[in-house]
């Protein structure tokens, strides 16, 4: 299901109020025992409303109620990667319907620094994330009880590390006090942090095979460092992939008959608005589209691309694509050229590209030449400017905002954390 867009109420939900059971007199707590309704915790819970008598009301109410588990998750999301997808997936298991709520650029600039991406990229990038519902533009920076009940939301989602304002304050005070608060596991290896600076060392200690160089070991272990140490949120660690978390991504369902088989290969590298343009639009072009992305392995996407391309690494990069809602499959480490097995093999029956330049394989061949000789080729439009290219440059342009903005959140997080090790609570990260 595509997710809404929507800044106010969802029309198709109500509360319980708005049904006719507030269930806080008598009568309702006599009806909800009476027909086995859940008693703790219940009321202001999502109902689907319908217009029927007072009885049927309350009777499609307990149905639903004890199904439909409405939760949001309130987040800047900028430069959103692979981390902020295992997040939203893990909110997503916690309940039956996921709005996922997203700060303007002015409300990221004021409480933690220049975001990296505009808000209306970040809309649009959340929006594309496959286990989400809903999308509310412009949330509130700090989430209150008057912002779930507007939703209808039983209850907010957040990662195990802590967002505060500008003045130190938890942006979430108010909802775990009232109990409205759950936590998910951040993802252990990756950061908006680590991804810029692999942007301005020009390294290419991240691709899948190379050691990490003295000079990028030197970054991790002082970019945007405060003065006094390095707190477990703010930092630079290793991602090490899974199985398990490679399966918590995929869809698990094979092209059906009817079926349009679409592939796509590249390297989707920084997996942004670009790519997801081009994706939707191809997804488009079936009525039961199944779209395959070929993922190049690092070094190739180094050949054709220079520099230290790919920013991701490709295990990076196939999570990222797995999380994208127009993606039915990958294939992890695709041939550069689309040969006549990989055709047969998925049994392809378009192959798209985008507008960007097409290099020639190793050979000086066209890596397309199979599927343009059998006509099934297609270039697409995706209507965006925005690259890989251009991100980098947003980020070396600003580098010195960049690395200001990560000293203030790294102070503000290790005043935080000073005053929670003192209550004996302990920050944890993601173990799979």
């Amino acid at each position: 299901m595509r997710p809404s867009v929507c800044g106010s109420h969802d029309p198709g939900y109500r509360s319980w109020e708005a049904v006719g059971f507030s269930g806080k007199s008598a009568r309702d707590a006599a009806l909800r025992k009476s027909w086995n309704c859940q008693q703790a915790g219940d009321v202001g819970l999502s109902v689907t409303y319908r217009p029927q008598p007072f009885e049927k009301r309350c009777a499609v109410a307990t149905r639903v109620l004890r199904r439909e588990w409405r939760g949001v998750g309130w987040t800047c999301y900028d430069m959103v990667h692979y981390g902020h997808s295992n997040q939203l997936r893990q909110a997503r298991a916690m309940g039956d319907y996921l709005i996922v709520g997203v700060h303007t650029d002015e409300e990221i600039a004021k409480h933690k620094g220049p975001p990296v991406f505009t808000q209306e990229e970040r809309y649009k990038m959340v929006q594309a994330i496959k286990w989400v519902d809903e999308v509310v533009p412009a949330a509130p920076y700090v989430t209150t009880l008057e912002t779930l009940d507007k939703y209808n939301c039983d209850f907010c989602v957040h990662g195990n590390d802590i967002t505060l304002t500008v003045d130190g304050r938890d942006t979430y005070e108010e909802v775990k006090q009232a109990g409205r608060y759950r936590e998910c596991k951040r993802t252990q290896g990756v950061s908006t942090t680590d991804l810029v600076g692999r942007m301005l060392l020009v390294t290419k200690a991240h691709h899948s095979s190379q050691e990490m160089s003295s000079e990028y070991r030197e970054y991790a272990d002082s970019f945007g460092k405060c003065p006094g140490g390095q707190n477990p949120w703010t930092g630079v660690s290793q991602f090490l992939q899974t199985s398990q978390k490679i399966i918590q991504f995929a869809s698990g369902k094979e092209p059906q008959p009817g079926e349009t088989v679409i592939y796509v290969a590249g390297a989707f590298d920084l997996f942004h608005i670009g790519h997801v343009d081009f994706l939707e639009k191809v997804h488009k072009l079936a009525k039961r589209p199944y779209v395959i992305a070929g993922l190049h392995f690092d070094q190739e996407v180094n050949r054709y691309k220079g520099k230290n391309y790919p920013i991701m690494n490709l295990h990076e990069r196939t999570l990222s694509v797995l999380a994208c809602r127009y993606v039915s499959e990958v294939v992890i480490g695709a041939p550069y050229s689309v040969t006549a097995e990989l055709l047969s093999h998925f049994k392809v029956d378009l192959v798209c590209h985008g507008k960007t330049e097409i290099v020639p394989d190793r050979d000086g061949s066209d890596p397309y030449q199979e599927p343009k000789r059998r006509g099934i080729f297609r270039q697409i439009d995706s209507g965006s400017d925005l690259t890989t290219d251009l991100i980098v440059q947003r980020i070396i342009k600003n580098r010195l905002e960049y690395e200001a903005r990560n000293q203030k959140k790294e102070a503000k997080e290790l005043a935080f954390l000073e005053a929670m090790r003192q209550q004996g609570a302990q920050p944890a990260g993601e173990t799979d």
